[in-house]
């Protein structure tokens, strides 16, 4: 298994000799398309979600090399790594959306329609925890909003709110530049702003955070 590794090392820096030793696993445990590196003195393991398995050999090299540059701290960049981005960014269209509720998707049909002119397509959408420190994220693996549940009872246009900021992160998905990954580049940030009554909302947000014991910034963060 880790001669895929060592054909995206050799791409990556040619004519070089790894000083690592390399190891791939798949693991049933990772979300869809998940993947990560970690490092152990001189032994390299790539662990990566098992539907990478079946997904083409030079995203999978792309991957492994994206995974190389952030460990080893270099910014190169390669036609595989275009390929891996190019992937993540649309593997979402054949994702199948099995996975609603009632209040969150008419949430997101409303910002649909006020924000995106109903052109967004729709989501998986659930529930979380209770968390305060992780209000709303989206997986682009899985094509998956998940909300915290302290809005189940707020004011539906915090909620909206958060559900804007988790489309945004659909549709702009991410950058790669200069070795970094970008999630809220300048045009995600700007039409951010655009949320009607963004200021006011934002206030409301953070008090009903402290009632969960924490402030804006987990909010700002998230």
């Amino acid at each position: 298994m880790e001669t895929i590794i060592t054909e995206a090392f050799r791409q990556l820096y040619p004519g070089k000799e790894p000083k690592h030793y390399f190891y791939l696993k798949y693991s049933r445990k990772f979300k869809p398309y998940n993947a990560n590196v970690k490092m152990r003195g001189d032994n390299l393991t790539f662990t990566l979600s098992r539907e990478w398995r079946n997904i083409n050999r030079d995203i999978q090299i792309g991957l492994i090399q994206e995974l190389m540059g952030k460990i080893l701290k270099d910014r190169k960049k390669t036609m595989n790594m275009e390929l891996y981005n190019l992937f993540l960014k649309n593997v979402h269209i054949a994702v199948p959306k099995t996975k609603t509720d009632e209040m969150l998707e008419a949430s997101f049909n409303r910002v649909n329609e006020a924000y995106f002119n109903g052109m967004m397509d729709m989501t998986n959408l659930q529930w979380g925890s209770e968390s305060t420190s992780k209000l709303g994220s989206y997986e682009y693996g899985s094509d998956t909003i998940t909300m915290s549940t302290i809005f189940r009872n707020a004011d539906l246009q915090l909620l909206d709110y958060v559900m804007y900021h988790e489309m945004l992160h659909k549709k702009f998905k991410f950058e790669s530049k200069n070795g970094r990954t970008l999630h809220h580049s300048p045009e995600f940030r700007r039409m951010e702003a655009k949320f009607q009554n963004r200021d006011f909302i934002e206030k409301e947000i953070s008090r009903l955070a402290r009632k969960h014991r924490f402030g804006i910034k987990a909010f700002l963060n998230f």
